[in-house]
């Protein structure tokens, strides 16, 4: 997985280095784009979050909307949105010159990574195989960051690796 350092929303420097050993969940987000909604509104991306902070997986939001775009928010709007959503990342990365979003090909939000203790990264692209934004199709959905997290947990490679990120586009400069 390409390396990156960026800032989160408390201001603290993070490096993907600093969770050597872990996995590691990147989340690209968008508060304005209805698929993202989906997922928040219907508690879906939370029960995500929590159940992989559970884990000791390392959930990281990563928000790239440049500055005037949709989605973007400053370190204090994104902790806003974090508490008003009840999410559970353990950081959210603001990355509006979107170098990491570039590092990694984020085309999408949400647009999802999994990267495995190795520093590989085994896991690119949607969320789940109903490229919707009718909250109705998230309990019927197959989730892939569920499978493929369930697979490197148990030291089996990851059964679908890349599907077709569907979402809003990411916003870069």
């Amino acid at each position: 997985a390409p390396d990156f350092t960026a800032v989160d929303s408390n201001g603290k420097t993070v490096k993907l280095a600093d969770f050597k050993g872990k996995t590691v969940v990147l989340e690209w987000t968008n508060d304005g784009c209805p698929y993202v909604g989906k997922h928040y509104k219907s508690g879906n991306m939370q029960k995500l979050q929590k159940d992989a902070a559970a884990q000791g997986i390392v959930w990281l939001s990563v928000i790239s909307s440049a500055k005037g775009t949709q989605g973007h928010v400053d370190g204090a709007g994104a902790n806003k949105l974090t508490a008003d959503r009840g999410a559970a990342p353990a950081a959210v990365l603001l990355d509006p010159t979107g170098v990491v979003g570039h590092a990694y090909g984020a085309k999408t939000t949400p647009h999802m990574y999994i990267i495995n203790k190795d520093g590989q990264l085994v896991y690119n692209g949607a969320i789940d195989d109903k490229p919707t934004s009718n909250l109705a199709d998230v309990p019927t959905a197959r989730n892939y960051v569920t499978e493929a997290l369930a697979a490197v947990a148990g030291g089996k490679p990851v059964p679908t690796a890349t599907t077709r990120a569907y979402g809003c586009s990411v916003k870069y400069m």
